[in-house]
């Protein structure tokens, strides 16, 4: 049989659905079924049913949830905890469900967890729907009835009962800035059609709770005047006006001094015809004329790392350049080897910067270095953005310059964190630059950005393989629910297998929390017994990511750098001088300076020192792995040694070429 429900309390669920069950999270998290409020549990559960709501429907995965619940420092036992969460849940909404079975709302995504929710079960859809329908008004007036029933959902901060005022979790911080971006279309909308009053309580709780947003304020002195209350639009004003300088010492903004301008000078023109009394009768309400459009506050960071640890040096200077006031534009590039924890570094930074930003962050993936369709389109991801900062489609430039112009022109007055992930080089960056000093630029990439240096005063910063304490650390964080009593000895042996690669330990962890009745030691023995082979990093449902993210490097090489990179395994170690990259290269000089200034751009060298370049153990074994697959296709099967003390190796066509003996056990001398 269909169950209906309907709720009659003045904030419970206005209307019937065909499950029975509605969710409330804007505001204190609620459930009701069949007409009755359910008992959500502790904090640390609703906590957990609060974040699944505040996606909707979307998937937030287990490291998501454990970093909610004890943000820097998790017990071992905090994934049990989670799943134990999780049960008391299922149990909530489907009282009768078997062990073990599926559910109808809670499932497993993505190596976390979905919570179904139908477009009428929880306040946070009904509200997105309606401002979508708001938005799409024919008119003003049907907006505004549109944003009023929207702004009607709240009942307060997105899950105020469990989440923090400041600051909140992202998750959490970005529904609450929907709300703002609705509150702000719904003053222009009630503006423009002389309504003031149908939103003004929904945007003076809105500016009470953000009482330092100079925008809301200067749109509720607006509304204010327009509903006749002139002298409290003025004391508004004047009170933040005497707060801004007694907390900040600062002056307001030019937006908000402009509302009190036009307060100060009246209305300049009526919003409705004059239909009322004639010339003799008192003039007609008449409101202000609506501001700009109102600005739209993008979140688009992705979830911060829960098992984010060390990098302690790092961090400070990112920290320290990031809150740099030197009146110009911040601009900070990350370079490094594939694997070496570029994003989960930069977007840890963000997060960490991001209440600095009150106008959003801006996030995009530049596809320096990716499996397919080449790096990104500057003009592309221009047109993304100024669509998330709220230009319409109709207003974006053709042309990428015409484009980058107005996207400056955007960001002239706000203060926006823009994140370029996977850069492929600073002239793809460069058109995406804004030109305000209110903004900060966090950039990844493969490619030290020294161009972007030059002309443009970005900060750069290489980052290097953790140390192995701080790989350890990691490790450790990622599996300690998993192996209570962790072998210390193991877990070293691990790190060092994996050339304290990010990238590596987090397949390792995955793997080990996948299966924790397997010992550490035992998992430390398998990647020993693989020889320094690539092999130890392969995931059956995905590939082998290790492999993957150096091989989007080699595509990009050309012939001849290519084929010294095959030859890197000869010396069988991690460290080579410019005569000994020369001599694995049957070229002129010039072609080999040019090969080795390739992979450096490409990050499969590294310089180390005054004619000294480093290759990380693992990039030496996928070199090998290329080495040996080129002999296969060209038909090089061995090697003869000479009486002299050098082998003969067999190049393509007729050629050969003699080089010493002694080369390292599982290393193959290889040119193609």
């Amino acid at each position: 049989m269909t169950m209906y429900a309907r709720d009659t309390t003045p904030d419970g669920p206005d209307r019937e659905t065909a499950t029975g069950v509605r969710f409330r999270v804007l505001g204190p998290v609620r459930v009701w079924a069949a007409g009755a409020e359910l008992p959500t549990g502790p904090r640390q559960q609703r906590l957990v049913l609060a974040a699944l709501l505040a996606r909707a429907g979307r998937p937030v995965s287990l490291e998501e949830l454990v970093g909610l619940l004890w943000e820097e420092d998790p017990p071992r036992s905090a994934v049990n905890a989670v799943h134990r969460y999780v049960g008391a849940l299922r149990r909530l909404l489907e009282p009768g469900l078997p062990a073990r079975a599926p559910g109808r709302w809670l499932v497993r995504r993505a190596g976390g967890y979905l919570l179904r929710v139908g477009p009428d079960e929880l306040d946070l859809l009904v509200f997105r729907r309606l401002v979508q329908q708001a938005r799409a008004a024919r008119d003003a007036s049907e907006a505004v009835d549109r944003f009023a029933a929207a702004l009607g959902q709240w009942q307060g901060r997105c899950a105020a009962d469990v989440v923090p005022e400041d600051p909140a979790p992202q998750v959490f911080a970005a529904v609450d800035h929907e709300y703002v971006a609705a509150v702000s279309a719904a003053a222009t909308a009630a503006l423009r059609c002389g309504r003031p009053g149908a939103v003004l309580p929904a945007v003076r709780r809105a500016a009470q709770r953000h009482p330092f947003d100079e925008r809301l304020l200067a749109q509720t002195m607006l509304l204010l005047t327009a509903d006749g209350k002139q002298a409290e639009a003025l004391t508004l004003y004047h009170r933040f006006r005497a707060d801004l300088r007694d907390t900040l010492g600062m002056s307001p903004g030019k937006e908000l001094r402009a509302a009190h301008d036009r307060i100060l000078r009246g209305p300049e023109e009526p919003a409705v015809p004059a239909t009322g009394p004639g010339p003799a009768g008192p003039a007609p309400a008449r409101p202000a004329p609506a501001g700009p459009e109102p600005r739209h506050v993008p979140a688009q960071l992705p979830a911060d790392l829960p098992c984010f640890t060390g990098r302690a040096d790092v961090l400070e200077q990112a920290a320290r350049f990031t809150a740099d006031g030197a009146g110009t534009l911040r601009v900070l590039a990350v370079d490094g080897i594939a694997g070496v924890g570029k994003t989960a570094l930069a977007v840890h930074v963000a997060h960490r910067i991001a209440a600095r930003f009150p106008d959003g962050q801006l996030f995009a993936d530049l596809g320096g270095f990716s499996p397919a369709g080449g790096p990104a389109d500057a003009g592309e991801v221009l047109a993304g953005f100024l669509a998330a900062l709220g230009v319409d489609a109709a207003r974006v430039p053709a042309r990428t310059d015409a484009r980058a112009a107005l996207f400056r022109s955007v960001l002239a007055t706000r203060r926006v964190l823009v994140v370029l992930d996977n850069a492929d080089d600073a002239a793809q960056v460069r058109a995406l630059l804004p030109g305000s000093s209110r903004c900060t630029v966090l950039i990844t990439g493969r490619r030290r950005l020294t161009d972007l240096a030059t002309l443009n005063g970005a900060r750069l910063l290489s980052l290097d393989v953790p140390s192995a304490a701080e790989a350890a650390r990691c490790f450790l964080r990622r599996v300690g629910a998993a192996h209570p009593g962790p072998d210390a000895a193991a877990v070293a042996d691990i790190v060092e297998h994996c050339g304290r690669l990010p990238l590596a330990l987090g397949i390792v962890a995955a793997r080990v929390t996948a299966f924790p009745d397997v010992p550490l030691r035992r998992t430390a023995d398998e990647l020993a017994a693989a020889g320094g082979s690539l092999e130890a990093f392969r995931d059956d449902d995905r590939g082998n990511a290790v492999r993957a993210v150096f091989s989007w490097s080699y595509r990009t090489l050309g012939p001849d750098a290519a084929r010294l990179f095959r030859a890197l395994p000869r010396r069988g170690r991690g460290e080579l001088t410019t005569a000994e990259l020369t001599g694995l290269a049957p070229a002129a000089a010039r072609t080999v300076a040019g090969a080795v200034a390739e992979l450096v751009r490409a990050r499969l060298l590294t310089p180390v020192g005054p004619d000294r370049y480093g290759v990380h153990p693992l990039v030496l074994a996928y070199a090998g792995e290329l080495a040996r697959e080129a002999r296969r296709r060209t038909g090089v099967t061995g090697v003869t040694r000479t009486g002299a003390g050098r082998v003969v190796v067999p190049l393509a066509g007729r050629r050969t070429r003699a080089i010493r003996a002694g080369v390292p056990p599982r290393v193959r001398p290889a040119l193609r």
